[in-house]
């Protein structure tokens, strides 16, 4: 099999921050790292499970709902994909931006936690994700396009 692009990314180098993993025609997935690879502690379950729902619902009902493909975790639990058609980077960044300070301030019920509406409904953590969405707020503070690429 092939190599996949994101194995060439060395992640004993990568921090947080947000970068471009790939880009296909009109649609980007971009790396939201929250927390630096292969340096514990990883993201809890719990907060990556909050994350998510907080993040894929605002997202979805921002003014580019209809331009959101996917948003959710990646496997090493040091962040997650956010997949978008159509949509600048200074746009990106703007809408990532504005989630991860609504997550920040969230204190409110978690949408989609009943068990008909989620299939691990009892495993959230808001407190947590609200610590971690304000910490890569922070570090996106003045990111901008020029940042977007992975150190090499």
């Amino acid at each position: 099999m092939e190599r996949i692009a994101s194995f060439d990314i060395d992640h004993c180098r990568l921090e947080p921050g947000m970068y471009i993993s790939s880009i296909n025609d009109d649609i980007v997935t971009y790396d939201l790292r929250f927390v630096r690879p292969n340096t514990p502690p990883f993201l809890e379950s719990g907060a990556i499970h909050t994350i998510e729902h907080l993040f894929a619902t605002y997202v979805r009902n921002s003014r580019f709902k209809n331009n959101v493909v996917y948003f959710g975790p990646m496997g090493c639990r040091t962040g997650f994909y956010f997949i978008l058609r159509s949509v600048s980077h200074a746009d990106a960044i703007a809408l990532t931006k504005e989630t991860l300070s609504f997550i920040s301030a969230y204190d409110d019920e978690i949408p989609g936690v009943s068990a008909t509406e989620c299939g691990n409904y009892l495993d959230h953590d808001l407190k947590t994700a609200r610590v971690h969405a304000s910490y890569l707020r922070h570090i996106l503070e003045n990111w901008n396009e020029s940042l977007l690429n992975y150190k090499r």
